[in-house]
């Protein structure tokens, strides 16, 4: 489904990218692991179209995308949920919903999605009318999520969504994923906690300091020596 060539990636005059190649297959879950400031971000943010490689291809379903604006990534189906959730903090969780259905693709009814949603996230349709300003973090990202989810994608794209969750929140979060990826939705994430993302995802990628060093299964790198002392401190 998605398929990233030798990606060179400059912010300014700084190279944060160094042939970086990756894959997702149909109805994958795959991770990508890294340190602070490995290139994770950076990465994501040239498939979503936010940043412009100098090198390198990117192709979903088989077309190029290097040179798309990030709506028109949108309307060919990846949605990419930020690190920072992007929310419109004055607004009601179901007016940020709605807003995320302007791109959707299938020409499924409103009201048909945001029922998916809420039976994927049911803390949002009991906070429907509240500002998402006054939600809890983990609220906060399973809205970003939710959102995301109402242009239909084929492909989820996330950043950090565990990031400054409680433990309990983040479990919440992966196994949503997970019931995502078991409906039939491909799913590629970053994340720092790397227990958590390689316990879920079919393949992974290590990523350090711009170039992609690891790939595997999840549960091989796991179990990887080398990403066991120098992630995991095990």
């Amino acid at each position: 489904m998605l398929e990233v060539e030798k990606l060179n990636v400059l912010r300014g005059k700084i190279q944060v990218l160094w042939n970086a190649s990756l894959h997702v297959e149909k109805g994958e879950f795959v991770t990508l692991v890294g340190a602070n400031g490995a290139g994770k971000t950076s990465l994501l943010s040239t498939i979503a179209g936010l940043l412009k490689p100098a090198s390198g291809v990117i192709r979903f379903n088989g077309r190029v995308i290097n040179d798309l604006p990030p709506y028109k990534i949108v309307n060919l189906g990846i949605a990419f949920i930020p690190e920072d959730r992007k929310l419109f903090a004055g607004m009601s969780v179901r007016e940020n919903l709605i807003l995320g259905a302007h791109g959707s693709r299938r020409g499924r009814s409103r009201e048909e999605k945001l029922k998916e949603v809420y039976q994927l996230f049911p803390v949002l349709r009991d906070r429907e009318k509240q500002a998402a300003s006054t939600l809890s973090g983990g609220e906060q990202r399973m809205l970003a999520i939710a959102r995301g989810l109402m242009s239909d994608p084929e492909l989820l794209i996330l950043d950090e969504p565990s990031q400054g969750l409680a433990p309990k929140i983040v479990l919440e979060v992966f196994e949503a994923l997970k019931r995502l990826k078991e409906r039939g939705v491909s799913i590629l994430l970053a994340e720092q906690n790397v227990y958590q993302a390689l316990k879920y995802a079919d393949r992974a990628y290590v990523i350090e300091t711009g170039k992609v060093t690891l790939e595997g299964k999840g549960s091989d790198l796991l179990n990887n020596e080398y990403v066991r002392k120098a992630f995991l401190g095990l």
